[in-house]
């Protein structure tokens, strides 16, 4: 059972990607690499969604390619190349990075300099293994910058809810979705301070209420079980940026170590 992002990724490049909401994207993504020169080198984006990154990483010079597994996430990529002015859709194919025959194809390539997953490898239904291939697939002297839902005391209850919404006929998934949305906006303005709607990162509240309350399967971890996972793999921890909500996603940047 796993729900369809593509969908709403779709949904979201075609009614909600504004030229506002490009800068903001744009901004994010540049912050989040700070300090790595990404012209010229290698990008490998895994779940790669509507894009976003994807495009940046292109426009920014890097030779690019994304795996996900949902096909409608290629249309989606259309769409958000053709909003943010790139001449070209980014290559990116059908692939799972849990898939052995896809990792071994990827692993010919020597290593990427950079191999990046927002918000994906807890998505995959095992994170630990998505983890450990992820990693192989890094470029000693390369980077693995990544995005993981925190864990939290409530997660254990957002994981039943998301169960529950793609085990339940699409009127039940509006239901949910009505019900969740005044919900979480509450949530959020309670925790910030700030009007929810006002996303960062170029994102769109609706979608991210749809994606948050349909995305299964769904692993969380906190920012020390995240790096326990990579450190021992030959990585050092170069930056930690924390969510600002308690079940949101820390990123992280990682290095690999330049020698085997």
């Amino acid at each position: 059972m796993r729900f369809g992002f593509g969908k709403n990724w779709q949904s979201y490049s075609r009614t909600a990607l504004t030229q506002e909401r490009i800068t903001q994207a744009r901004q994010a993504f540049d912050q989040l690499f700070q300090g790595i020169d990404l012209k010229g080198r290698s990008f490998l984006d895994v779940g790669f969604g509507q894009g976003l990154s994807l495009v940046c990483a292109a426009q920014a010079g890097a030779d690019v390619l994304g795996i996900d597994i949902d096909s409608d996430n290629l249309a989606a990529v259309a769409l958000t190349a053709k909003a943010m002015g790139h001449p070209d859709i980014p290559k990116a194919r059908i692939a799972s990075i849990l898939d052995p025959d896809c990792v071994q194809d990827l692993s010919a390539k020597a290593g990427f300099d950079v191999v990046h997953s927002w918000g994906g490898l807890h998505h995959t239904g095992d994170m630990a293994r998505a983890f450990d291939n992820a990693c192989s697939l890094v470029a000693h002297g390369g980077h693995l910058v990544c995005a993981i839902y925190n864990r939290h005391w409530s997660s254990p209850v957002w994981k039943a809810v998301k169960y529950l919404y793609n085990r339940s006929p699409a009127l039940v998934q509006r239901l949910f979705i009505a019900l969740f949305y005044p919900v979480i906006y509450l949530a959020k303005w309670l925790v910030t301070g700030k009007d929810p709607r006002r996303k960062d990162r170029g994102m769109d509240f609706y979608h991210d209420v749809v994606d948050w309350v349909g995305g299964y399967p769904y692993e969380y971890a906190s920012v020390q079980e995240v790096q326990d996972l990579v450190c021992p793999k030959g990585f050092e921890c170069l930056h930690v940026h924390r969510a600002r909500v308690p079940t949101g996603c820390n990123e992280f940047v990682f290095r690999r170590s330049a020698t085997p």
